[in-house]
C-alpha cells in the first residue's frame, strides 16, 4: 500500500465523519500496490444504508480526502443498498486493502 499510516488515518477519520462508524474503506488501484508509482488514491466507500444524495457525497468525499493528502486526485466509488453494482465494486473489494 503506498499510502503513509497518517494519511490513511485522516482517510478513515474523514470517511466517518460523512458515513458513520460502520464505514468499510477500500483502497484499490495502483495505490493499493506498492510495486507501482504514482497515480491517483481510488477509494471504494461501502455502507449499509442507503444513502441520499450519493453523487453529492462522493463529491464531498472526495474533495475532503484530496485536501487532506495536498491535492492529490480522489476517486471515489460507493456500495450501498439503494444503488446499482457494477464490475468495478467487485474488482475494488477483490484486489483491494482494506483502510
Amino acid at each position: 500500500m503506498r499510502l503513509t499510516v497518517s494519511q490513511a488515518q485522516a482517510i478513515r477519520q474523514i470517511a466517518q465523519e460523512m458515513f458513520g462508524d460502520q464505514v468499510r474503506l477500500t483502497l484499490f488501484g495502483s495505490r493499493a500496490r506498492s510495486d507501482l508509482k504514482g497515480g491517483d488514491v481510488d477509494l471504494l466507500v461501502d455502507v449499509s444504508a442507503p444513502v441520499n444524495e450519493p453523487a453529492v457525497m462522493m463529491a464531498r468525499l472526495s474533495a475532503r480526502v484530496s485536501r487532506a493528502l495536498n491535492g492529490r486526485k480522489v476517486d471515489v466509488l460507493i456500495g450501498t443498498p439503494n444503488l446499482n453494482e457494477f464490475a468495478i465494486h467487485k474488482i475494488a473489494r477483490q484486489s483491494g486493502i482494506a483502510l
